[in-house]
């Protein structure tokens, strides 16, 4: 990380980055010698960005955008910090558009925010889903909401917190008996000091499943990060009717108020909460909806295929 700092790299480029692990990674093109190298995210790249093969860069999602959020929301003393991180970022992400012979994305929302000027050549290769694993389970509702995913990345904490703190206080006045389920690996701090009599936080989970299956509801109240929300594929995969910010269902695409209920404010999601849990015909509606929309839009075999067309060639 301190050497990143100053060749101009990206702080969290650093922070991935391993010397043993670059012997091995180029011991292993010596030895398979393959045709294309494909790289999961711009944190990959050093390893292999002066390869003479071909090589395919997989975005994911915009990590720079990402970080310009955090950077809107910090504190005075991080401001800086996120604020060079993001300028570094942006310039990382173009130099890596030029020199990686493909370009992969998971959304066109995340393509968008890409900063270059040929960031058309982009392919959209959105994720998909294992519908034989995720679908319909009949089990015992013991919650009424759950929020799930890794609890120790930011934009999760972030949404764990706001839901907590701020969405659900206005639920709880016209109806203090729903409780809430934060599920997901590595709960930080402020997520674990969010629990109650009201408000469960998991940890680790042997089949995230248990999760998805025991609430009625599935919220993602997102307000920073960028991407397509893997826990709103699955949940919705399940039948599970969901709620979400207009920020993760740009990616997500689903159409508001048919396949999915969108809010932006704690009272909006608040709102959304109170529907589901009242109108039976909504709820069977989103639920239905949701889990065709996912079902006809994102599967695994379409995405793997057109990566494979280009990776081709």
């Amino acid at each position: 990380m301190f050497l990143s700092f100053f060749k101009g790299l990206p702080i969290q480029t650093g922070y991935f980055y391993n010397r043993n692990a670059n012997k091995k990674v180029k011991a292993l093109i010596e030895e398979y010698k393959p045709d294309h190298i494909y790289c999961q995210l711009v944190r990959t790249a050093e390893y292999v960005k002066k390869s003479p093969i071909k090589k395919t860069i997989d975005y994911q999602d915009v990590f720079s955008y990402g970080i310009k959020r955090r950077y809107e929301k910090a504190n005075f003393f991080m401001k800086p910090f996120f604020k060079m991180e993001y300028e570094r970022l942006v310039k990382y992400e173009n130099h890596l558009f030029d020199i990686f012979d493909n370009k992969t994305i998971i959304s066109k929302p995340d393509r968008d925010l890409i900063e270059h000027v040929n960031k058309q050549e982009i392919h959209i290769i959105p994720n998909g889903v294992d519908h034989d694993f995720f679908s319909p389970m009949d089990r015992e509702k013991k919650y009424d909401l759950v929020f799930a995913g890794n609890m120790a990345y930011p934009p999760n904490v972030d949404a764990a917190i706001f839901l907590v703190k701020e969405i659900m206080p206005i639920v709880w006045e016209q109806n203090p008996e729903i409780n809430v389920l934060l599920a997901g690996v590595s709960p930080d701090k402020k997520v674990v000091a969010l629990k109650s009599e009201k408000v469960s936080v998991s940890g680790w989970l042997d089949d995230i499943r248990d999760a998805y299956s025991s609430a009625r509801i599935f919220i993602a109240p997102m307000r920073i990060g960028t991407g397509l929300q893997n826990k709103l594929l699955e949940a919705m995969a399940m039948r599970i009717p969901s709620i979400t910010t207009k920020l993760a269902n740009d990616a997500l695409m689903a159409a508001d108020g048919e396949e999915v209920l969108i809010g932006n404010t704690a009272a909006e999601l608040a709102e959304k909460i109170q529907i589901l849990l009242s109108a039976d015909k909504v709820y069977d509606k989103i639920a239905k909806s949701g889990f065709d929309f996912v079902n006809n839009n994102y599967s695994w075999k379409e995405s793997t295929a057109k990566l494979d067309e280009i990776i081709k060639g």
